[in-house]
């Protein structure tokens, strides 16, 4: 894959339109991975965010590909160079950082993925811009400035879009999603611990419907 700054917030930006809000993803258990990903692709969110924070976020990808075709899954998380491989080898098709440090950005380069990194800061922002990314996690969004940040930011990256991600909750997210710099927030509220521990699909599809139409209400 050849990458321009064209391509590449094209790529994000084709992603991201069918992304009313992103859910995060932290599956402990893989066979929770279809019925999530189904009750989540169900209500209406098919834009799925699994961190690799847990030993079984691979093959839980993997399921979720092979067994739920409208979810449109990517990765999270992404903090080593060689998790480019491992995650386009499950059939995702973008990932997400916390940070970005030289090495991803490298290895962005080599793959398919469309990445999206995370910044907190103009600096961070303005070294992205560098490397012709015009689309970025905002992360922490919630600590490194909210909604103020974002505005601040319009002004001098007007062509910039962001996905804030961090503390953002359902009375949070639609200020954020009011903003003309934000293409989507990423959130894990529609996907409480203590419902995916007791596998309330219902719970979860309640909540995730709740939250497709945020920046419609």
């Amino acid at each position: 894959m050849i990458w321009t700054p064209e391509t590449r917030a094209t790529r994000v930006d084709d992603i991201l339109a069918q992304a009313p809000v992103l859910p995060v993803l932290a599956i402990d258990r893989v066979e929770d991975a279809v019925p999530l990903a189904r009750a989540l692709v169900d209500a209406g969110l098919r834009v799925l965010e699994v961190t690799l924070r847990t030993p079984v976020a691979l093959d839980a990808m993997r399921a979720i590909v092979d067994e739920v075709p409208d979810a449109i899954v990517g990765a999270g998380t992404m903090l080593r160079a060689e998790d480019f491989r491992a995650v386009e080898a499950t059939g995702a098709v973008f990932g997400i950082a916390p940070g970005t440090t030289p090495a991803l950005y490298e290895a962005a380069e080599l793959t398919a993925l469309a990445f999206i990194p995370a910044v907190a800061t103009a600096s961070e922002l303005m070294c992205g811009m560098e490397r012709g990314y015009r689309r970025f996690k905002f992360f922490p969004a919630e600590a490194a400035g909210g909604i103020t940040a974002l505005k601040a930011f319009a002004g001098p990256f007007a062509d910039v879009r962001f996905c804030p991600t961090g503390g953002i909750d359902a009375s949070k997210a639609r200020g954020y999603l009011a903003l003309r710099n934000v293409a989507t927030v990423g959130g894990s509220w529609m996907v409480p611990t203590d419902a995916l521990a007791s596998r309330d699909w219902d719970g979860i599809a309640r909540l995730a419907r709740e939250a497709a139409v945020l920046r419609a209400a």
